[in-house]
């Protein structure tokens, strides 16, 4: 059999070790958290006192991916740069103890033998791992997969965009991966690692144990000195590089401190939870929705209903699926901003409170829907072949997608609680999607179960905890979650109680929603 990934050679790597120091127990204390989204960066200054938690946004500044020749990638240059310009914006607020950093998932930069980036990162929504999925199989098939790994199956896994790499000579250069939040650290600090949350969404990570899995890399022939040793939240990244101090006004002994480095896995990390039975959806351009669990579940009906199991901070569990969320909603206002007139949210909103119920929905997952482009006339097209009302008008298009939305969050929580033998009884809905007062009311009617809508900035707020429990201001997840619930504004949802109409819709979408 032909090798799939080419054997590399073992480089020497330098590693920087720090220790934050402790905060004083006087003012409140300021952390940077560096969130890198989808469309956008931020630099956010959260100040963390014993009964305050307050944030401030420093600089925030575009992500726009680049089309190359070769095919979709990060403009990580320009998010390093956006990132020095928060932090001299952060440093100019003054007393900045850490800094963080997160983003999204999967994505990845190689670097060579001097620690060189030979590139910009693919971007995930890249089609060039569209069947790269079928160089893996032979080798590992998708049950032994995610009997290892516990992680759902997407097309752009990192296991996946390595074989769609495997005949590279990018890839063959490479002495050293790292994900896009530890690719950010090294720019920052000069050291290498990879975080735990992150690592745990490659393919390459064994749920079980909480390490790379020297099995799979053995089979897939992957060097492992490719992969760094890994991180965990709270442990120390190192200090600030000199010319990095320079450009950002901030102390060279200033420690980056490893958070949860997996967006997702920082905004579950502030999920206000002050009693057990919770559901989670972390609601942004992806709509994460599952349970906080103390161990994977790697059965073959999780597989084939495609949970995936991630790390989260403390060693749990995110015991998820990834659902399209905010993303169809955002491609539909781009192409209406085109289009003219302006594509104003509070207005789209108040058109789809408006439209006709049950007009029409879609499955939200449908890979149709992945792609960037006209987003309005791809849901319509779908109403056309499926046999459904075609949505006529912007507030219609918004209508469907919201309680397509909610239907999938109701899919996916009963699914949830069913593959992992728990119970519900209420779901903490967190991210952007939060201030969405008509997605939060369809999500309690379509669950029959009451939301909590809120934090909005619940990935910033994880980072920058996770931090203050590093500086000894935090004693554990526990307390990070108590403080939140108790200085974050949270706005509760109740549930209609009668959910035929939900129960009706559902029906139509059948077999996607499992008749639930």
């Amino acid at each position: 059999m032909p090798v799939l990934f080419p054997t590399r050679r073992r480089a020497q790597r330098r590693y920087h070790h720090v220790t934050s120091t402790p905060a004083s127990s006087g003012s409140p204390s300021a952390f940077a958290a560096v969130d890198l989204g989808a469309t956008s960066g931020r630099v956010i200054l959260g100040r963390v006192g014993p009964d305050s938690l307050d944030l401030t946004e420093a600089h925030r500044f575009p992500n726009t991916p680049v089309v190359l020749p070769d095919g979709l990638h990060w403009n990580v240059l320009a998010l390093f740069q956006g990132t020095l310009d928060g932090l001299r914006e952060a440093a100019r607020a003054g007393g900045v103890i850490s800094v963080g950093v997160d983003s999204w998932a999967v994505d990845y930069g190689l670097l060579d033998a001097d620690g060189v980036l030979l590139g910009p990162p693919y971007h995930y929504r890249d089609d060039r791992t569209d069947r790269a999925a079928e160089r893996v199989w032979p080798r590992v098939g998708p049950e032994e997969l995610y009997r290892t790994t516990g992680l759902q199956h997407l097309p752009f896994n990192t296991v996946f965009q390595l074989a769609a790499a495997a005949d590279s000579a990018q890839l063959q250069a490479a002495r050293t991966l790292l994900l896009i939040p530890d690719l950010l650290i090294h720019l920052l600090t000069g050291s290498v690692g990879a975080e735990a949350t992150n690592a745990s969404t490659t393919g390459l990570f064994d749920a079980r144990t909480g390490t790379w899995s020297r099995e799979l890399l053995d089979r897939l022939s992957i060097d492992p000195a490719l992969l760094p040793p890994l991180r965990r939240p709270g442990d120390p990244a190192g200090t600030l590089l000199a010319h990095v101090a320079a450009a950002t006004g901030l102390d060279a002994r200033t420690p980056v401190v490893t958070v949860a480095s997996h967006d997702t896995a920082s905004a579950v990390a502030a999920v206000p939870a002050t009693e057990p039975n919770f559901a989670y959806i972390s609601c942004g351009t992806w709509s994460l929705a599952g349970l906080e669990l103390e161990a994977p579940v790697l059965t073959e009906a999780s597989r084939a209903a495609n949970f995936t199991n991630e790390l989260g901070v403390d060693g749990t569990v995110r015991y998820l699926r990834n659902i399209m969320g905010m993303w169809l909603l955002e491609e539909c206002r781009r192409t209406w901003e085109r289009q003219g007139p302006s594509a104003d949210l509070p207005a789209l909103l108040a058109d789809a409170a408006r439209a006709e119920p049950f007009g029409a929905v879609i499955d939200p997952d449908d890979p149709e829907f992945l792609a960037p482009g006209d987003m309005p006339e791809r849901i319509r097209d779908h109403c056309r072949r499926t046999g459904q009302p075609v949505p006529d008008g912007r507030g219609a298009v918004v209508r469907c997608i919201l309680e397509s939305l909610a239907l999938a969050h109701r899919r996916t929580l009963r699914r949830a609680a069913e593959l992992a033998g728990r119970d519900i009884t209420h779901i903490h809905l967190v991210g952007g999607g939060s201030r969405n007062e008509l997605l939060c009311r369809f999500t309690a009617d379509a669950t029959g179960l009451p939301v909590i809508a809120g934090p909005t900035e619940a990935t910033a707020l994880g980072n920058i905890l996770v931090q203050a429990r590093a500086a000894g201001l935090v004693s554990d997840l526990g307390a990070m979650r108590r403080l939140i619930a108790s200085t974050q504004q949270l706005r509760r949802y109740t549930p209609s109680g009668d959910t035929s109409a939900w129960d009706a819709a559902a029906a139509r979408l059948a077999p996607a929603e499992g008749n639930v």
